[in-house]
């Protein structure tokens, strides 16, 4: 990553306006959970408290047909308040949403920025700029959901171990090896910073069973599993 990275004030966010209406994504997939914190079983109640919180903060995530998600983020180049204030609003959004995992173009803004809270006692990260450098020739398959794609659930085959450099909000260096469900949750977010969903990541007949999912979710007003979107 370039030094000049360290300094400045924060870049203006960009931002894609949210369109008046959503359209079908021809590129889509079949529904399932991930493997690990991904859950495949019912969601558990919500108290009402918790589902309006979760709810409201759905509301805010980008759905498939926004061309914000099939935007490539631009790198950040200035490290300031402003977006340490845009990682904290991203964590808030995630954790309130009941995701694993978030990226600043489900959000509208094109900025490669992601956060992850992979484990319920982990704390939240922070990748700014993430740039993955090595991935293990292993492969594991599993389950996986994503917040702007409601009722969608596809088993995706990633690299089962990675190793990502990247910095966090206040511009210091990171470099990171994960494995498991965190290495799985960054390749998640890391496709969406490149306008890439795991509906791309599948057959067409497994994105046309997504697509039919996705649509009996919204007809039936389902909302997303708690714990299974990123």
């Amino acid at each position: 990553m370039a030094s000049e990275e360290h300094t400045g004030t924060a870049e203006e966010s960009i931002e894609l306006p949210t369109p008046v209406s959503e359209e079908d994504d021809v590129e889509v997939t079949h529904p399932g959970t991930d493997g690990h914190d991904h859950d495949e079983s019912e969601p558990e109640e919500l108290d009402a408290e918790t589902r309006a919180r979760r709810d409201a903060a759905l509301a805010q995530v980008r759905k498939l047909g926004d061309p914000a998600l099939r935007a490539t983020a631009l790198p950040v180049e200035r490290f300031d308040e402003e977006l340490a204030a845009e990682v904290r609003r991203m964590g808030e959004l995630m954790g309130d949403a009941l995701g694993i995992g978030l990226a600043a173009t489900q959000l509208g803004v094109l900025h490669r920025v992601l956060v992850y809270k992979a484990y319920v006692d982990d704390p939240v990260t922070a990748l700014v700029n993430p740039q993955l450098e090595w991935a293990s020739d292993e492969l594991e398959a599993a389950m996986e959901g994503c917040l702007s794609l409601p009722g969608v659930h596809v088993e995706v085959e990633r690299p089962a171990r990675v190793r990502v450099r990247a910095r966090d909000e206040s511009g210091a260096e990171l470099e990171l090896e994960a494995e498991g469900l965190e290495a799985r949750v960054i390749q998640h977010e890391i496709d969406h910073l490149d306008g890439t969903l795991i509906l791309d990541r599948v057959s067409r007949e497994q994105r046309k069973e997504a697509m039919r999912a996705m649509r009996e979710a919204n007809l039936e007003g389902h909302p997303q599993a708690a714990g299974d979107g990123a």
